[in-house]
């Protein structure tokens, strides 16, 4: 007798349910993106780094949910843009330090309302409890030790 079980029905996959939430949460945003003329990582560098100030480059790659080497690719357009600087650790010469830059705060303040919007859609069409609940729940698996 063999413990071989079956698959999931792709109805009840996890990692298929939180793709198709994705692109549903990410088709408006996409939008407003397109509008700017930014991707959707260039967006999530550009948020990190307006919450967080200046930052190393592996911050920056784990807080916009990027690969380093998509980062490294990514920086030299948005710095050529005007949107984000990049310098030296002082204390590390191996290190970069990366900040926003003026043009990268007046994208986000330019689209600051849009992306406000969007945000209170989702919490508003899920409830407050349950978005609350979803965000912790999600929070859980980020942190599981194999996530990075």
């Amino acid at each position: 007798m063999s413990n071989h079980r079956e698959l999931p029905a792709t109805a009840e996959s996890l990692p298929i349910a939180l793709l198709r939430a994705r692109e549903v949460l990410m088709g408006p945003i996409r939008e407003m993106l397109g509008d700017v003329g930014l991707t959707e990582q260039q967006w999530r560098i550009l948020r990190v780094l307006g919450e967080g100030g200046p930052m190393d480059a592996r911050a920056v790659a784990r807080g916009a949910a990027i690969s380093a080497p998509s980062l490294s690719r990514i920086l030299p357009a948005l710095e050529s843009r005007g949107l984000v600087k990049r310098a030296g650790d002082p204390v590390d010469r191996r290190r970069h330090v990366v900040s926003i830059d003026a043009g990268g705060k007046a994208v986000l303040e330019a689209n600051r309302a849009s992306a406000q919007a969007l945000a209170e859609q989702s919490r508003a069409r899920l409830g407050e409890q349950k978005y609350r609940t979803l965000l912790a729940i999600l929070g859980e698996i980020s942190g599981w030790p194999d996530a990075d």
